[in-house]
């Protein structure tokens, strides 16, 4: 590093180490020959068309196309609702609207996504941490000890990467807890593996209540970056303020309204049967291999197992071109890796080079 950029850099930036992605790990990979099965994306890639007319135009910052079928899709108002970046750039702006650099902080329940702690450090915001059950329930006792000390509450429900949902009791203790404190965040990024549980239609009960969906997961649009932010309208209006003035680029809008149509939800929740089918079929095959141990549940769209040859299973895999994701390094966690759920020959191709991994250990002990 420099001696300029050393002086210059925010002292909060420092030491922070930036978020490990599934593309920055295995970055330059060539997708047409491994098997992508670590990134909890869509294995599939839906037609779209696309209008170049007004490409020459800024685009609007909250296009109603997009807006008022999301709206209607999960039972809100649209003016409870505000699109953006990707359901990340959803997480930045609560954290820069509701919180004070060098002042305030948030609180996240680990194990957990990464980047509510990152757009957090980023910010110069501090982040507290009240860890799972070992269940991976939330320690709702624990979350209440920080009541007067957070601006906001993240909790991700499917959790990613343990793919278990917050138990309704749970939550709306949370909720009213911090109901005079603090804004209550609920992940839905998997909300439609999980259709039963979600919080959206909660919104008029619970002022303080904010949910965060995207399209990246069920609908099979990683690549877009389009996520919603769900919450009463003084929220959204708050949110507004620090918004950049054109979030949804013009090919984004297009497609979202395409996704959203009666033909767009069909195929997306055809999709979602079909990961949930194939979610059955590989955890029973799982559940075969020697000492191999299921962790958490499959609410969402990959599966997460436990094995004492973790790494040396990683390694093989990757050899043979089929990446999955090491979440050892998280809570409660230890020896953990995570597979997202791909087309039925991926996942095959995934289990016989398991099946070959395991045989090989037999041989040589």
């Amino acid at each position: 590093m420099s001696e300029l950029v050393n002086k210059l850099m925010c002292e909060n930036i420092k030491a922070l180490k930036p978020y490990e992605s599934a593309r920055r790990i295995f970055a330059g990979g060539d997708s047409d020959s491994e098997t992508w099965l670590n990134a909890n994306e869509s294995p599939f890639a839906n037609d779209f068309d696309i209008d170049t007319e007004h490409f020459n135009r800024y685009p609007d910052c909250q296009p109603q196309r997009v807006l008022l079928p999301y709206a209607e899709y999960a039972g809100v108002q649209a003016n409870q609702l505000l699109v953006s970046r990707g359901a990340d750039e959803g997480i930045e702006l609560l954290i820069r609207t509701f919180c004070s650099p060098g002042k305030d902080s948030i609180l996240i329940c680990p194990p957990t996504y990464g980047m509510y702690a990152i757009s957090a450090e980023t910010c110069n915001i501090g982040v507290e941490r009240a860890p799972l059950n070992a269940d991976f329930s939330l320690d709702v006792s624990a979350i209440s000890a920080y009541k007067g000390k957070v601006n906001l509450v993240f909790i991700c429900s499917p959790n990613n990467p343990t793919g278990t949902s917050i138990g309704k009791a749970q939550l709306k203790q949370v909720l009213e807890h911090f109901a005079d404190s603090a804004l209550v965040v609920v992940d839905e990024a998997y909300f439609e593996f999980d259709a039963n549980n979600t919080w959206a239609t909660e919104l008029a009960t619970y002022p303080n209540l904010v949910v965060l969906r995207t399209l990246s997961k069920a609908f099979a649009l990683a690549g877009l970056r389009c996520g919603f932010t769900l919450a009463n309208n003084d929220i959204i209006y708050s949110i507004m303020k620090v918004i950049a003035p054109y979030p949804m680029p013009e090919p984004v809008a297009q497609i979202a309204a395409q996704a959203l149509s009666p033909k767009g939800l069909k195929q997306m929740t055809e999709q979602v049967e079909y990961l949930q089918q194939q979610s059955q079929l590989v955890k029973q095959r799982l559940s075969q291999f020697p000492e191999l141990e299921l962790v958490g549940d499959d609410k969402a769209n990959f599966i997460l197992f436990r094995h004492p040859q973790k790494q040396g299973l990683m390694d093989y895999l990757v050899a043979n071109s089929v990446l999955i994701r090491d979440q050892s390094k998280q809570v409660n966690l230890v020896n953990c890796l995570r597979i997202t759920l791909g087309t039925q020959q991926q996942n095959e191709k995934l289990l016989a080079l398991m099946a070959s991994f395991f045989t090989q250990q037999e041989k040589s002990a």
